[in-house]
């Protein structure tokens, strides 16, 4: 494999940076320049022919994060003379720029975000067509309606007048929580009072008794959820979004399932919740050097005892699950792989 001319620099790319006349630069740039002030790795003699590697993944109170640093953990130990880092961002619409842009090799995503994205649509309408394809399918995650228990809200519907958190700006849990709102028959920009914030920021503005409830798009437990259950302040109540799912298909067909949140994933949730579910994907830019996609799935898939003790999502990692298909079409040695192994006709 040969993704870069030399491979002696202190930081290396495997893709070719990449900018459409329609990218937002300041955007870009202050993604990426964040992303090199906290990956920046100097050179020693051990390290200077390591490949370095940067994982994009979400907030630090989701999954993405925890699940991204154990990849890079074990990418670093057994990739054979990789270094990977693991990085803080505000999740699927950013990972998605930076990793079309070149800006990284390796990224989380929800497929309704990732399939916006290749089509070039909102929240991704200003920045046109994104190149990214699927490494692997991860796992399902659930969309979390949570309210404050003294709150008279029972359903979706009943957010109307209220103050409510969908997600940071952008997000792939902002895109979510206003088609939800709008199956549920409310206006996301009229009838709720709307905040934009991270699900640690949402959780500190819920037991504050700042917005009367959040949505959170994340693999379960999500620990700032957990940890906001178990304080008991306020006492919470986990919102059914089922009914939803109807017109949801109706609208964005095969991109969202139903989900239901078992009972006491959360101290004091004692029954289950009938909900929403989306698929999270594993994603690289299109552009990444097919050898180097095969080494990272053989990476994963030789030691997934290992990955598997990452986060409880991780443990949901199989290979036939991996390479179920989804409407993010998979990195064409991604496939190859996955047909090498009799897991994908």
């Amino acid at each position: 494999m040969s993704p870069v001319a030399n491979q002696t620099e202190p930081s290396l790319r495997l893709t070719t940076s990449r900018h459409s006349p329609r990218v937002s630069r300041r955007r870009i740039l202050g993604l990426g320049a964040a992303l090199a002030a906290s990956c920046l790795v100097l050179p020693t003699a051990a390290h200077a022919r390591r490949l370095r590697m940067a994982i994009v993944t979400g907030g630090t109170g989701g999954v993405f994060y925890p699940y991204g640093g154990g990849l890079a953990k074990l990418l670093t130990e057994h990739g054979d003379n990789i270094q990977a880092t693991a990085q803080v961002t505000g999740g699927s619409v950013d990972n998605i720029m930076l990793l079309d842009a070149g800006q990284a090799e390796l990224g989380f995503s929800t497929v309704d975000s990732a399939f916006e994205a290749i089509k070039g649509r909102a929240p991704y309408d200003s920045v046109g067509r994104q190149k990214v394809s699927t490494l692997a399918v991860l796992y399902d995650s659930f969309l979390h309606l949570v309210v404050d228990a003294s709150r008279p809200i029972h359903r979706t519907a009943d957010l109307k007048g209220m103050r409510v958190s969908i997600g940071s700006a952008g997000s792939s849990t902002e895109a979510f929580a206003d088609r939800v709102l709008q199956a549920a028959g409310l206006d996301p920009l009229k009838d709720v009072t709307r905040d934009n914030l991270s699900v640690a920021e949402s959780v500190s503005a819920l037991k504050d008794g700042k917005i009367a409830g959040l949505f959170w798009v994340g693999g379960i437990p999500t620990s700032a959820i957990n940890d906001l259950s178990i304080s008991g302040q306020p006492a919470l109540r986990f919102i059914p979004t089922g009914g939803e799912l109807p017109a949801l298909e109706a609208a964005w067909p095969g991109i969202y399932s139903p989900f239901e949140l078992p009972a006491g994933t959360y101290r004091t949730q004692d029954k289950a919740v009938p909900g929403l579910g989306v698929a999270n994907l594993l994603l690289v830019p299109s552009a990444i050097d097919g050898e180097f996609v095969t080494r990272l799935l053989e990476t994963f898939f030789g030691h997934l005892d290992q990955l598997h003790k990452i986060h409880p999502e991780a443990r949901k990692l199989t290979l036939a699950g991996a390479a179920r298909r989804t409407a993010v079409p998979f990195h064409p040695a991604a496939e190859r792989f996955y047909r090498s192994r009799g897991v994908l006709a």
